[in-house]
């Protein structure tokens, strides 16, 4: 059988291949603020919304005034839109903000997003959610007392390769799903990060790459997994305090396939592998966002046309359509709480040493 590979890595010198199309007159942009200065703030998701069609970056939140200035030269953001987290529910009244992107640590998620939602924004909050399944909860009834819209920052969601795998899943393109294998993770050093306090990021590389993870395989499985079998392992117990350094997990579903996973704070992988009755897919890189996903299966098909140099963009955008049209988040709330009971589940898992049945 003929392999292909699906997508390719694309400089940054491509960037022009990529601007978005242009807009018409009658149309206006949804303004978007980043509250959170940070790496991916900084790295993706500001140069994102420089090429989305729909959206556009009209103000920032953070309490460091050095980052302010930095960001108001390179993107011309005003004094009025910048705002800090002691002056956060002033932009209540700035029409010029229709959407709150929650880009904090995961401590801060549901507090900050519950805020912007009572404020009456619309919210993009990053993943995981919540620290656990009760605050995403907390964080859904607010958005139902809102009115307002909440999307989980769930990019590949949206990016071409994920999609197209998904749809092979749904159309069971290769007959039955057997057996899947999902990893992901990367060197976390650093221990004045706040990914290395348990209270802060929630549990090490499971609540910040088991998402990932998860996504991969319930989307291809086009189902919910029923039980989760996890186990943590730590070699360096001087440095992962109170957290798994690595953390592995095998879910079953109800069409009978399994998946094992394993999420890390102390190696590099990123890489997800599907096998159904009749054939195979592979994705690596698979997950992170400063590389193009590429996809290789066991028999030819249709070129995919890669997202261009951010998937941000296509999330995004979606989320904008959404407001605009008044229709459904994909990457919505629910599925962000769906994630969650599973990763709640798996800590059970490895705290009990035993089979875990999901709850939902």
């Amino acid at each position: 059988m003929k392999r292909r590979t699906a997508g390719k890595l694309m400089g940054l010198g491509a960037l022009g291949g990529w601007l978005p199309k242009q807009m018409g007159v009658d149309q206006e942009k949804i303004g978007i603020a980043l509250v959170g200065l940070g790496n991916y703030a900084t790295r993706q998701l500001a140069p994102a919304l420089q090429l989305t069609q729909y959206c556009q970056l009209t103000g920032i939140v953070s309490g460091t005034p050095s980052k302010v200035k930095d960001w108001q030269g390179k993107y011309g953001i005003e004094d009025v839109h910048c705002y800090t987290y002691e002056n956060f529910e002033d932009i209540a009244a700035d029409d010029k903000i229709d959407v709150v992107y929650i880009v904090l640590p995961n401590f801060m998620h549901a507090e900050y997003t519950i805020r912007a939602l009572e404020m009456g924004k619309h919210v993009i909050c990053e993943k995981p959610m919540g620290l656990d399944a009760d605050e995403c909860r907390k964080m859904l009834a607010a958005q139902t007392a809102s009115g307002k819209k909440l999307q989980i920052g769930y990019r590949l969601y949206h990016e071409p390769h994920h999609k197209r795998m998904h749809e092979l899943g749904v159309a069971l393109h290769w007959g039955p799903l057997k057996v899947m294998e999902s990893s992901l993770g990367f060197r976390m050093a650093n221990p004045a990060s706040w990914r290395m306090d348990p209270s802060k990021g929630g549990g090490g590389a499971i609540m910040d790459l088991g998402v990932y993870c998860i996504q991969a395989a319930r989307r291809m499985a086009n189902q919910l997994p029923q039980k989760v079998s996890a186990q943590g392992f730590n070699t360096d117990p001087g440095l992962f305090k109170g957290l798994f350094e690595h953390v592995s997990f095998q879910l079953s579903f109800p069409n009978g396939a399994v998946s094992n996973s394993t999420t890390s704070f102390n190696a590099y992988v990123d890489r997800f592998h599907a096998a159904c009755e009749r054939g195979w897919l592979q994705m690596q890189p698979s997950f992170n966002a400063g590389q193009q996903v590429v996809l290789t299966t066991s028999e030819e098909l249709e070129p995919i046309e890669g997202p261009g140099p951010f998937q941000q963009v296509a999330q995004m955008d979606a989320f904008a359509r959404n407001i605009m049209d008044d229709t459904e988040v994909i990457a919505s709330g629910e599925e962000g709480l769906i994630d969650l009971q599973i990763i709640d589940a798996i800590k059970r898992s490895i705290e009990e040493e035993r089979m875990i049945e999901i709850s939902y």
